[in-house]
């Protein structure tokens, strides 16, 4: 599992214009089982995006991808980690997107 942590660089009416295209591309990612949940951070400096790939090279290509990424509105840092342990029904879901 990935952990793609998005730190804003630019004013947030400049990162609002493009959300609605970020938005698609995150809902690619969701129909593709590869995102697994997504949302903002509080205070809003950025973003967070836990995802399922097989290596961190898809998940750099992935990103390229992100409105975010191509008009350089974002850093983006990924880290990979393997469960140890999840809850239940986290493991349920996991195994469906497997």
């Amino acid at each position: 599992m990935f952990i793609i942590n998005l730190h804003y660089i630019v004013p947030l009416d400049e990162l609002d214009a493009h959300m609605t295209p970020h938005v698609k591309f995150l809902q690619k990612y969701y129909k593709a089982n590869v995102f697994i949940a997504s949302g903002r951070k509080v205070p809003r400096t950025g973003g967070i995006i836990l995802a399922l790939a097989k290596s961190k090279e898809e998940v750099e290509k992935i990103i390229q991808e992100d409105p975010f990424y191509i008009h350089k509105l974002a850093e983006f840092t990924i880290t990979e980690f393997l469960t140890s342990q999840t809850h239940p029904e986290m493991k349920k879901l996991l195994a469906t997107l497997a």
